[in-house]
């Protein structure tokens, strides 16, 4: 499973049952990389796709890191992977560059991983986002 993952600052995921932020330069480049696979996420998650065309890959589970298969994306907003981190090929991560409020963070221990690929974008309300490519 590919992982993909919004952090801030401080690895915050998400605030009072909502997410941090949202960019659609981010969407796009997630949509890219996603490519012709299959893109797991889950409803409230969903929602973030609604107008977009290229969004014809999404599947939309309640649990999405149970429902992501091996080659699968699984774009993860609402929790924490924990032990389904064991499922994980490669871990994409784009960070927000800034402090947000957060009461959810990512906590997956990143010492199997290895970082291969880092990447700025210039995003449409943020004006940096940084992605990372782990792979395993």
């Amino acid at each position: 499973m590919h992982l993909i993952v919004t952090l801030d600052e401080q690895g915050g995921m998400l605030f009072n049952h909502r997410r941090q932020s949202r960019d659609r330069v981010l969407t796009a480049d997630l949509l890219r990389t996603v490519g012709n696979g299959r893109l797991v996420v889950s409803p409230y998650t969903a929602k973030l796709f609604a107008d977009t065309a290229d969004a014809s890959s999404l599947i939309v589970a309640a649990d999405p890191l149970a429902a992501a298969g091996e080659g699968d994306f699984c774009f993860l907003e609402e929790k924490s992977p924990g032990e389904s981190m064991k499922k994980v090929s490669t871990l994409i991560l784009y960070r927000w560059n800034r402090h947000y409020p957060a009461d959810v963070f990512f906590d997956a221990d990143l010492r199997e991983f290895t970082l291969t690929q880092t990447e700025e974008l210039e995003g449409f309300s943020h004006k940096i986002i940084t992605k990372e490519v782990y792979q395993r």
